[in-house]
């Protein structure tokens, strides 16, 4: 195989509102942290550990304006992108690396409020505003092209 892949798929939790930043030509975006957790049972003591990781989320132009609108601190998504490095010159002149997902899905599972209200009902309810951007975004805009149009059983 000659190709590569750059492919990330994250379910986690908001750690912060979303960050808007709008430019001259009429484009934006929007960051956000999100927290994913793995937990685990250590053998030797037999107690419950949770390590959470944080990962910076960057989601463009109507997709961020989606994200602003719709999503708070707390809430459950699904996002799909790919991983971007950056670098720049921090005030004290010391080289920054940062590394951040770049958002081509997502999907709102879940809001805060709604985790809250299950937490206290014990009840299990099926999320009803789950959103993709694929409706709102530029790709959707795109006209289908006849390999998406094959009626292929797999």
């Amino acid at each position: 195989m000659s190709g590569t892949l750059n492919k990330v798929m994250l379910i986690g939790h908001l750690g912060d509102e979303v960050k808007m930043h709008y430019f001259e030509g009429g484009g934006c975006i929007g960051r956000f942290p999100i927290a994913t957790n793995e937990s685990y049972t250590n053998k030797q003591t037999g107690e419950r550990v949770t390590n959470t990781d944080w990962h910076n989320v960057v989601v463009r132009n109507k997709a961020a304006e989606i994200c602003e609108k719709y999503l708070s601190k707390g809430d459950k998504v699904y996002v799909e992108g790919r991983l971007k490095n950056r670098q720049w010159q921090g005030e004290d002149g010391n080289t920054r690396y940062s590394t951040e997902v770049h958002v081509q899905d997502f999907t709102f599972l879940s809001t805060k409020k709604e985790s809250m209200s299950n937490q206290q009902t014990g009840g299990q309810q099926p999320s009803q505003n789950a959103v993709s951007n694929t409706a709102s975004s530029p790709k959707a805009a795109q006209s289908v092209s006849p390999e998406q149009e094959d009626d292929l059983p797999f």
